[in-house]
């Protein structure tokens, strides 16, 4: 992270944010808890754009460790290969955003402990790469979780055009961003600007929310 003494101040670091944002949205974004279900490709361009927006606390999620096929599309550096994705997530979060709150899980989310990981979060975001791990968090959300806003992904890949990819509002409390079509199963890759403009429609539909504007 560098001297203390390189590093502004909380206060300066808040100033800063209001100048762009607007003291009522920054206070609003400050209040917030948000959780990232999934880490990789979505995930941490998610936490990323959160993070630089002043979420005040994200929850990070993920029992994965960083990989080099990982480089290409998810924000990690080579050095962080073999680390596990929330902490070495947290490290490049805290140079980025060093007086968010930040709670982190190295383990695999599921029907038994979802509500303990993401229970304390106004947002949920989904962003695995796992269709039966989508369905899960979707359906304990929705369920079990009236009071929470999800925001969930379906359709970022290949090198097909950035105006494919849209958000959808679902329900009151659920909303779906993507082209809604194309799947990495189908040997469709992933490449780096598609999934980081799928990841920064989650990110806006979050504040957005958070803010009164969906």
């Amino acid at each position: 992270m560098g001297s203390s003494a390189a590093i502004p101040s909380q206060q300066e670091m808040l100033a800063a944010l209001e100048m762009r944002q607007g003291a009522e949205a920054v206070r609003k974004l400050q209040a917030a808890t948000v959780a990232v279900c999934g880490l990789g490709g979505l995930g941490s361009n998610i936490a990323i754009s959160l993070a630089r927006a002043g979420v005040g606390k994200l929850v990070l999620v993920d029992f994965d460790c960083v990989d080099v096929t990982n480089l290409h599309r998810q924000q990690y550096k080579a050095s962080q290969v073999g680390l596990p994705k929330p902490e070495a997530l947290l490290a490049n979060l805290k140079e980025i955003a060093p007086y968010a709150e930040f709670e982190t899980h190295f383990e695999k989310i599921s029907a038994e402990n979802v509500d303990r990981i993401v229970g304390g979060a106004q947002v949920v975001c989904e962003a695995f790469d796992n269709a039966e791990a989508k369905a899960m968090l979707v359906n304990a959300v929705l369920e079990t979780m009236p009071d929470k806003f999800l925001v969930a992904a379906s359709g970022m890949a290949g090198f097909d055009g950035g105006n494919t990819i849209r958000t959808r509002r679902i329900t009151d409390k659920f909303f779906l961003c993507g082209d809604g079509v194309s799947d990495v199963n189908g040997g469709i890759g992933l490449v780096a600007p598609r999934v980081m403009l799928c990841a920064a429609h989650q990110a806006l539909t979050v504040v957005r929310l958070i803010l009164g504007l969906e």
